[in-house]
C-alpha cells in the first residue's frame, strides 16, 4: 500500500520533524516500510504559461506555433497537442527546466525555435494522461511556478501489505496518521465531516437476505450532481497511491477508501429501486465493471436491484450500474460484508481487488457512516449544487461485542522488564483511541472499535500497544538471567534421530518437510486419486482439503518436483498422517517414517533391494534385529500390483515397501526408476530392541562358500534361513544375498555363505560337511540346487 506524507499532514501537524526518521520509526513501531519515493523532485521550473499566439506550422499537420507569456517574458513553442487553444493556461517547462523524462533545453523543431515545452500531466508524473496538454484551472498568473499550485512534491512510502495483515484499521491514510499522531506526541485532526439533513420521505429500501453475511448495510442519495471530473489535487493523491482516476464519484469512493480504509460503492440512482443483499439460488453469469463476464454461484454474496445482481459484494460493480459521464444522481453503498465470504469469493473468481483485501481484514462496522459523510462532504466541497437527496438507510444487522480490559500497573512492569510511569501509559493508549480509566493503580481500557474485530483482544495486546509507541529501540539492553537445566530426550525421538542419521550419513539421502494435507493439482500430476479421510474446515481450495493418510504421495511430488536437478537421489520425511479419526472425535494421528529412492539410469530390481538394504539396516542398527517381508494386496492405486510388501518385526507389521504402478511412473518420469518404503515409528518405536552380544573376532582365517539355488514358488528368504538356522551351525558367521534372477518362471538366487572358526581354520572337507547340510534342509522346503 503507498503512503502520501501530504495526505497524513492533513491530520497531523508534522512540522520540524524529519519525515524519513519518523518513516523508519514507523517500521519499527507499526509495520515494514518496503521504500521511499520523492516525487516531483524530477519537476523544476514548471510555471503558468498563457498562449498568446496559435499558428499553424506550415509544413505539418500536427503541429502549432506558439507565443507563450510566461510571466516575464514572452516565449516561442513549438507543440504537437491536439487539445491547444489559444488563450489557454498550460504547464510550461522552460529552458533549463526539467521534467520526469529530464531536461528541457533550447531546441529547433522543424525548423523553428522553441524555447521549452507545454507539459502533459504525464511527462510532469502526476497521471498517465498523455492525450493533451495539462490545462490549469484556476485564475493564476503567468509564471506562477507549478508546484505551488498543485501538491506535486511528495514523499511517498510503500508499507508492507503483510505486515497489515492484523490491522484493518491502517489499510487508509486516517489510520496511518492516528499512528504518526501517537509516535510523535502530536494532535490528530478530526476528519471534516457534513451532517445528513433531509426533510422529504424519500429512502431507498433495503432488505437483508443473507443476514449471516452482513454486519452492516447504510446507503443515501445524492441529486444535482453537474461536475464529473475531480480536482487535480484529488487525481495526483490517487495516482501516487497507485490508483488510476476515472470521473468524479468513482474517484471519491476510492478516495475515501484509501482515507479510512472503507470500501465504498457508488450506484447510478436512476439504475436503482431497492437493494437486495443476497446470494442467488443458481448459478448465473455477471458482467463486472471491468467487462469480464464471470460465473456466480450460490455461496457468491451479490447486491441486487430487486431480483437483478448489480454487483458483487465487497468486490466489484456490475457493468449495468455503473457511474457514466453523465451521471447527476447516485445511491451511495457503504456497507460491512463478512470478511470470510469475501475472501473465499474473490478466491473462486480469481479476482482480487483494493475493496475485496480490505474487507478480508474484517473492518469496523462503524467506519460505513463515517464514510457516507466523508463522501456528502467532499462531493458538497467539488459541486456545490449537489444535495441529499433521501433519508440515510442505515441497516446494522451484527455488531462486534464490546471489548475492555482490566489490569494493573505491575502486570506492565512484569512483561516489560522496565519501570513506564501511569502518564505515560495512559497517554500512549489515549493517543491510539483507547478509552483509559485508572483508579486505585488499575486500569481499566476500552477498546477502540476498529481496534476490537480482532486485533486486540486479551491484555498482552495491550503491553504490546504500549511497548511498541514507547520505543523498542529505548529499551535497556540487559542480559537475562534464568537457570537452564537440559531436558532428557524422549526414546521416540532418539530412535527418530538415529534413523535420520543412518538415513543421511550411510545412504547419502535427503530429508524433506512437507505439508499435512493432500496437494490434489500436485497429486493429478502424477495420476495419484486424493483419497477420502479427515478434511479441513473452512480452506479456500476443496484439492487441498483432505488430510494425508500415507506419507508417500506427498513424497513422490517431491521426487517429481526435483527430478531435472539430480539423476540419483533418495529423499524421505518423519512426518505426520491422519488415519481418520478416534472415538472422541478427533484425529487419528500417527508418525511416519517416508522415503522415495529415484533413479534415471538404475535397475528397479537394483533399487528395490538397495531400498531393502536401508530398511534392514534400520532394523539391524536401532532394534538390533531382522525385519520379514510379505506380498500383499495393494492398498492405494499407486502401488505395484506384484511388487508390494508389508514390513513385519516381531510378527507385527510395521511399514510397507513398493514400486509404483507402471502408469503412475510414466506420469513421474518416462525412463526413470523409484522405490518407495513407509515405517510406522509408532510401532517401530515401541517394538523391541534386542541386546546386542560381542564375540572376540578369531584370528584365524575365514572363508565363503556361494549357492546357486532355485526357489519354488512360496518360499521366502526367511523359510530358507530357518531352515539353516535349525542346524545351528557355529562355524556359519554370515550369509548374504547375492543376485536373484528368474527366467521362463523360473526364480534362482545366489547365497553367500560365511564360514570361520575361533579356535582353527577350517579345511575344505569341514567347510563341505557343513555346506551338504544346510542343501539337505533346503531341500526338505523344495529348494535345490542349480545345475551348472
Amino acid at each position: 500500500m503507498f503512503v502520501s506524507m501530504n495526505w497524513i499532514r492533513d491530520y497531523v501537524n508534522l512540522d520540524g520533524i524529519d519525515l524519513k526518521k519518523l518513516i523508519n520509526s514507523f517500521t519499527l513501531a507499526t509495520a515494514e516500510v518496503e521504500d521511499i519515493y520523492e516525487k516531483g523532485a524530477d519537476v523544476k521550473d514548471v510555471v503558468v504559461g498563457e498562449i498568446k499566439t496559435l499558428e499553424n506550422h506550415p509544413e505539418s499537420n500536427k503541429l502549432h506555433l506558439l507565443t507563450i507569456d510566461i510571466g516575464d517574458r514572452i516565449v516561442n513553442c513549438v507543440c504537437g497537442a491536439p487539445n491547444v487553444q489559444l488563450g489557454q493556461k498550460v504547464a510550461f517547462a522552460k529552458a533549463g527546466g526539467r521534467v520526469v523524462a529530464g531536461e528541457i533545453g533550447k531546441a529547433t523543431v522543424a525548423g523553428y525555435e522553441s524555447e521549452g515545452m507545454c507539459c502533459s500531466e504525464k511527462e510532469l508524473g502526476i497521471s498517465d494522461d498523455q492525450s493533451g496538454l495539462m490545462q490549469i484551472e484556476g485564475d493564476y498568473p503567468n509564471g506562477t511556478d507549478i508546484k505551488s499550485i498543485y501538491p506535486i512534491d511528495d514523499l511517498i512510502f510503500e508499507v508492507d501489505n503483510k505486515s497489515l495483515t492484523n490491522r484493518p484499521d491502517l489499510w487508509g491514510h486516517y489510520g496511518i496518521a492516528r499512528e504518526f499522531a501517537a509516535l510523535t506526541d502530536r494532535e490528530l485532526k478530526p476528519l471534516t465531516l457534513a451532517s445528513l439533513d433531509y426533510d422529504g420521505n424519500e429512502r431507498t429500501k433495503v432488505e437483508i437476505g443473507r443476514p449471516d453475511l452482513v454486519y452492516r448495510y447504510s446507503c443515501i442519495r445524492m441529486s444535482g450532481i453537474t461536475r464529473h471530473v475531480s480536482p487535480a489535487d484529488i487525481r495526483i493523491r490517487l495516482y501516487y497511491c497507485g490508483m488510476r482516476p476515472i470521473n468524479l464519484l468513482a474517484d471519491l469512493t476510492n478516495y475515501i477508501m484509501l482515507e479510512i480504509g472503507q470500501p465504498t460503492h457508488a450506484f447510478d440512482a436512476g439504475k436503482i429501486d431497492k437493494i437486495v443483499v443476497t446470494t442467488p439460488e443458481s448459478k448465473r453469469m455477471f458482467t463486472t465493471l471491468d467487462k469480464v463476464e464471470r460465473e456466480i454461484d450460490e455461496n457468491t454474496l451479490m447486491i441486487c436491484n430487486g431480483s437483478e445482481p448489480v454487483a458483487i459484494a465487497g468486490i466489484m460493480g456490475g457493468l449495468d450500474s455503473e457511474i457514466v459521464g453523465d451521471t447527476d444522481s447516485v445511491v451511495l453503498e457503504s456497507a460491512n460484508f463478512d470478511g470470510i465470504c469475501v475472501r473465499k469469493t474473490s478466491s473462486r473468481l480469481g479476482h482480487r481487488t483494493d475493496s475485496s483485501a480490505r474487507y478480508e481484514k474484517m473492518l469496523d462496522p462503524e467506519l460505513t457512516m463515517l464514510a457516507v459523510k466523508r463522501f456528502v462532504y467532499l462531493v458538497k466541497s467539488v459541486d456545490s449544487g449537489a444535495f441529499v437527496s433521501s433519508a440515510l438507510t442505515d441497516e446494522y444487522v451484527r455488531k462486534y461485542p464490546e471489548i475492555t480490559l482490566t489490569f494493573d500497573k505491575k502486570y506492565i512492569d512484569r512483561y516489560t522488564g522496565i519501570a513506564i510511569s501511569d502518564e505515560r501509559i495512559s497517554k500512549t493508549l489515549t493517543s491510539l483511541g483507547f478509552d483509559v480509566v485508572l483508579a486505585d493503580d488499575v486500569f481499566t481500557v476500552k477498546v477502540p472499535s476498529w481496534r476490537a474485530t480482532k486485533d486486540v483482544t486479551i491484555k498482552a495486546d495491550i503491553i504490546e500497544e504500549i511497548t511498541r509507541i514507547y520505543g523498542y529501540d529505548n529499551f535497556e539492553i540487559a542480559t537475562t538471567r534464568s537457570p537452564l537445566k537440559p531436558i532428557a530426550s524422549s526414546a521416540a525421538r532418539s530412535q527418530d534421530n538415529e534413523a535420520k542419521d543412518l538415513l543421511v550419513k550411510k545412504f547419502a539421502m535427503h530429508e524433506v518437510h512437507s505439508y499435512v494435507w493432500c496437494d490434489g493439482r500436485k497429486f493429478k500430476k502424477l495420476g495419484i486419486d486424493v483419497e477420502s479421510n479427515v478434511t479441513v474446515l473452512n480452506i479456500e481450495s476443496s484439492e487441498n482439503g483432505v488430510l494425508r493418510n500415507s506419507m508417500l504421495p506427498t513424497l513422490l511430488c517431491a521426487a517429481y518436483e526435483n527430478k531435472d536437478f539430480g539423476e540419483s537421489y533418495g529423499i524421505f520425511e518423519i512426518g505426520r498422517i491422519i488415519n481418520g479419526t478416534t472415538e472422541s472425535g478427533v484425529c487419528d494421528e500417527q508418525k511416519h517414517l517416508g522415503a522415495v529412492l529415484f533413479d534415471k539410469n538404475g535397475d528397479e530390481k537394483a533399487l528395490y533391494f538397495k531400498a531393502l538394504g536401508m530398511i534392514r539396516c534400520l532394523f539391524e542398527q536401532i532394534k538390533h534385529g531382522k525385519p520379514d517381508f510379505r506380498k500383499i494386496t495393494p492398498e492405494h492405486n499407486w502401488q505395484h500390483p506384484k511388487n508390494t510388501a508389508e514390513i513385519i518385526f516381531e510378527g507385527q507389521r510395521v511399514g510397507v515397501i513398493c514400486t509404483l504402478h507402471p502408469q503412475n511412473l510414466q506420469k513421474l518420469d518416462k525412463t526413470a526408476s523409484a522405490v518407495c518404503f513407509e515405517l510406522d515409528m509408532n510401532a517401530f518405536d515401541n517394538a523391541k530392541a534386542y541386546q546386542i552380544s560381542f564375540s572376540e573376532p578369531s584370528s584365524h582365517q575365514s572363508t565363503y562358500y556361494d549357492l546357486s539355488l532355485i526357489v519354488p514358488s512360496g518360499i521366502k528368504f526367511s523359510d530358507m534361513e530357518s531352515a539353516w538356522g535349525k542346524l545351528e551351525i557355529p562355524e556359519l558367521t554370515g550369509i548374504k544375498l547375492i543376485d536373484t534372477f528368474e527366467k521362463l518362471g523360473v526364480k534362482s538366487i545366489t547365497v553367500r555363505f560365511f564360514f570361520g572358526a575361533r579356535d582353527r581354520s577350517l579345511g575344505m572337507n569341514e567347510i563341505q560337511e557343513r555346506v551338504d547340510a544346510i542343501l539337505l534342509k533346503l531341500n526338505d522346503i523344495g529348494v535345490r540346487l542349480r545345475e551348472q
